[in-house]
């Protein structure tokens, strides 16, 4: 019996230690670029989403920060506007745990989401200042949320199995107890340069009107010009997305943003040319989720240092070429799990390279890290190629698009 336990757990270390090798992300050798902006809209501080999954709030938060910034015209960054982003992860938490239990478990509970929740939220809700609500109410500087996470998800599954045979008049306010106490309470009024406001008046106040914004994709397993609710988990809600042929989604793209306008953006960032340096370029290999932060989790760790850096050297793949994408790759990937909806970032600006390629500055939730402190420069493939959708301002569309897919 020791014999033959001895070589299953052999042949089970040596299993293991080739998937983890298969699954190591090769290390892209770039070239030094040399950038130069084309094109670059406001946006404000980068933040630290750090131990959580709520990129989709920090980016369209991020978005609609900027969107303020645009209509009201604000030049001066010491009056840009810094919205808790807590507070909408508190009310998307609370809506998607009632719909969790209505639907006896049958939806994906995580932290994921994506823009259109916030917009759902801030529609029903509002917005909030972050000197209002920062939503550090466990102990740490940093989000750190894995804890909370868990504590949410046994909680509602409890609820789910429903020991009474039927649910309380209490189990709501215990499930909102726990988010106040981990987040804080969601203020009802609060004052900003002595005025006093609602979430409701100050969204107002802020110039956002929800219904003025759309989200935009492009696959072909829905026709074109309709919309559709991607199908993902993280879309808990069932948000429609308008959708368009590819070329055509770039071209809105780049008008939107040369025309002073942001977006927020959703993409896979699981790809070997996303890297932790400040980098996207679609290079063809597939890479592996890690554990801890949530950019170690899409780019890995960091490389190490000194005595140990020879030892875990990586495969390096030199003066990458990037695959051209086609509407057929991006419908074949995402049937085929190769793109997935995994991380939420910020559009705003344009730049080119010394070799005369175009690129997406996009605004990163991971803190001021990288060789840009927090932006990345996303090739124009890139962004064509892995984009799942963005969220954008309705007048950021040409009137034949809005006329095509009955925007008014």
């Amino acid at each position: 019996m020791k014999f033959f336990r001895a070589i299953l757990i052999a042949s089970a270390t040596m299993l293991l230690s080739a998937a983890l090798q298969a699954q190591t992300k090769p290390h892209v050798d770039f070239p030094d670029y040399q950038f130069t902006v084309v094109k670059q809209n406001p946006i404000t501080s980068v933040k630290n989403q750090h131990r959580s999954g709520t990129c989709w709030v920090f980016s369209a938060i991020g978005f609609f920060e900027s969107e303020a910034i645009r209509i009201a015209g604000i030049t001066d960054e010491k009056a840009y506007p810094d919205f808790s982003e807590m507070f909408v992860v508190s009310k998307s938490y609370y809506e998607r745990g009632i719909k969790y239990v209505r639907m006896d478990g049958k939806l994906g509970f995580s932290a994921g989401s994506e823009a259109d929740d916030v917009l759902d939220v801030i529609r029903d809700y509002g917005l909030v200042p972050q000197s209002a609500m920062s939503g550090m109410n466990y102990g740490t500087s940093l989000p750190v949320q894995g804890e909370m996470d868990a504590v949410l998800k046994g909680f509602v599954d409890a609820a789910v199995k429903n020991p009474n045979r039927k649910l309380t008049t209490a189990w709501k306010g215990a499930y909102q107890g726990i988010l106040d106490a981990y987040l804080g309470p969601c203020p009802e009024t609060f004052t900003v340069d002595g005025q006093q406001f609602t979430p409701a008046t100050y969204r107002d106040a802020m110039g956002i009107k929800p219904e003025d914004y759309v989200t935009l994709t492009s696959f072909t397993h829905h026709p074109f010009y309709t919309a559709f609710a991607i199908e993902v988990c993280d879309n808990w809600r069932g948000d429609l997305a308008y959708n368009v042929p590819i070329d055509e989604f770039m071209e809105v793209l780049e008008s939107a943003v040369m025309n002073g306008y942001t977006v927020a953006w959703g993409s896979d960032v699981s790809e070997t040319g996303f890297t932790r340096d400040g980098m996207a370029a679609l290079v063809d290999t597939q890479a592996k989720q890690t554990s801890g932060s949530d950019q170690e989790r899409w780019v890995g760790p960091a490389a190490p240092k000194g005595k140990d850096a020879k030892k875990s050297a990586k495969p390096e793949v030199k003066s990458p070429v990037e695959i051209v994408p086609t509407q057929e790759m991006r419908q074949e990937e995402f049937d085929n799990k190769l793109t997935t909806d995994d991380h939420g970032m910020q559009i705003f600006g344009i730049a080119t390279d010394q070799f005369g390629r175009k690129y997406y500055m996009v605004k990163n939730s991971w803190g001021e890290t990288g060789k840009y402190k927090g932006i990345w420069y996303a090739t124009e493939n890139f962004v064509k190629g892995k984009s799942i959708d963005y969220m954008v301002h309705k007048d950021a569309l040409p009137q034949a698009l809005k006329d095509k897919l009955g925007i008014k």
